[in-house]
């Protein structure tokens, strides 16, 4: 059981006094036992936050590159340390009741798929996928497992994010007619044209590489920060750029409150520019969704920028010198419009109709929370992989059409295909490393 802890503690470039891990036999009336797969940067937020609940204990922590663990066991040191995720699962997958997966996007499927064929419940950070192909098995497999699901965009469950979608669906607006949604970062530094590093670099000793590489093609080590353990969000093999980094984020209130669960008919994407290495510093994506009863019309356009392009719409409440937020969304209504900040309370206009106090604020709820309430009530919270899978295919799609700027694609989300271009169908899914492979949900 401890052979791994015995591991990291010899290799370990500053090795951790712990103690013997806790054993337990799983046990909903008493604490849900959650593992944590990737231990540092958002899986610690995410273990922090999720450890907030009474009735939640962290047995283990998983992460490919071990020194990474470090933190989260000063806080819990009676937590058992593993390198590669299965071997926790098969060491103590039957005290292990649900898993929060916060590695690189490219391995989300392969563990998140994994953990729920065990009959684990899965918390899986934004984007939920690597491809579009990988976030309908996931949804699949959610509903075939038959266990609590929940994506790692907690915003969704913020009040900033909640008043605006109560607002939207109670009609302050009216039905919407345009929706605009942005972020101001490019990525994390590496966008547009960066190619591979050149020369040998020393892995460190607490890194596995090869687990770390997963799913992806073979490549070697980068050396520190290009690809681990934070600019792989900018590299197509491993990240979605900035679209799926944000996108989960700032598109979800805009499909949560307009009830789009479809995928879209149709996206075409511009950028200033990629290779195939990296995604574009700068892109426009629009899409055209199928209206819902909460749209003017049968179909909805929505359209994403990133890399500090916004919006120019004369056709919004907005006031012409009112200056956008950073990031955010602008999301117009046949009677008002809201701007929507990314985090940030909405603001409704025209003014004069929106007075302060007259919109109602929404319950400020912990997404982290909810998850492990959901896990041990039985009862599916918001925002499980039956929603975001959908918004993980659209993020996605939005990425497929940047690969073929200025083209229209046309989608046909039953058969999940492009009906007019096939050389943009290859991209739906990707070819997975030997030994790596991803089976379909049958």
């Amino acid at each position: 059981m401890n052979y791994t802890r015995r591991h990291f503690l010899k290799t370990s470039a500053a090795a951790i006094a712990v103690a013997p891990a806790i054993v337990r036999g799983s046990n909903l009336n008493s604490k849900l036992q959650i593992a944590s797969i990737g231990s540092s940067g958002k899986g610690f937020s995410d273990f922090t936050r999720m450890a907030s609940h009474p009735r939640a204990i962290h047995i283990a922590f998983c992460d490919v590159d071990l020194s990474r663990t470090e933190k989260a066991l000063e806080l819990r040191p009676e937590a058992d340390v593993f390198q590669d995720y299965r071997d926790m699962l098969e060491g103590r997958g039957d005290q292990i009741d649900a898993v929060s997966v916060s590695t690189p996007d490219h391995m989300h499927a392969y563990i998140a798929l994994d953990a729920m064929r065990r009959g684990k419940h899965v918390y899986c950070q934004k984007p939920l996928t690597h491809t579009v192909w990988e976030a309908r098995q996931m949804a699949l497999q959610a509903a075939k497992s038959k266990v609590i699901t929940r994506m790692g965009n907690q915003i969704h469950s913020h009040t900033v994010y909640r008043t605006a979608v109560q607002a939207i669906q109670s009609g302050k607006i009216g039905k919407v007619k345009r929706v605009h949604s942005w972020v101001r970062g490019t990525g994390h530094g590496f966008s547009g044209y960066l190619d591979r590093p050149k020369g040998k670099h020393s892995i460190p000793d607490t890194l596995d590489w090869n687990l770390w590489l997963g799913v992806a093609p073979e490549r070697p080590y980068g050396g520190e920060r290009i690809y681990h353990p934070f600019a792989w969000r900018d590299w197509q093999d491993f990240g979605s750029g900035a679209l799926g980094d944000f996108g989960c984020h700032i598109l979800d209130p805009v499909f949560s409150a307009l009830k789009i669960k479809g995928g879209p008919l149709e996206i075409v994407a511009e950028h200033t520019g990629m290779n195939d290495e990296v995604w574009p510093a700068q892109a426009t994506v629009n899409y055209l969704f199928p209206g819902t009863r909460l749209t003017e019309k049968e179909k909805i356009r929505i359209t994403w920028y990133n890399g500090g392009l916004k919006p120019a719409d004369g056709s919004s409440h907005v006031p012409k010198d009112t200056a956008l937020p950073s990031s955010g969304s602008l999301i117009i209504g046949e009677e008002g419009t809201i701007v929507l900040p990314h985090y940030k309370e909405p603001i409704f206009y025209p003014e004069e109709k929106y007075p302060q106090g007259s919109i109602e604020a929404a319950e400020d709820l912990s997404h982290y929370h909810g998850f492990v309430d959901g896990c041990l009530s039985g009862v599916q919270p918001s925002d499980g992989f039956d929603y975001a899978g959908p918004l993980t295919e659209a993020v996605q799609l939005g990425n497929i059409a940047q690969r073929f700027p200025k083209k229209s694609l046309l989608w046909d989300a039953e058969s999940l295909r492009f009906t007019n271009h096939e050389a943009a169908n290859k991209f739906v899914s990707k070819k997975y490393r030997s030994g790596w492979s991803i089976k379909a949900v049958s």
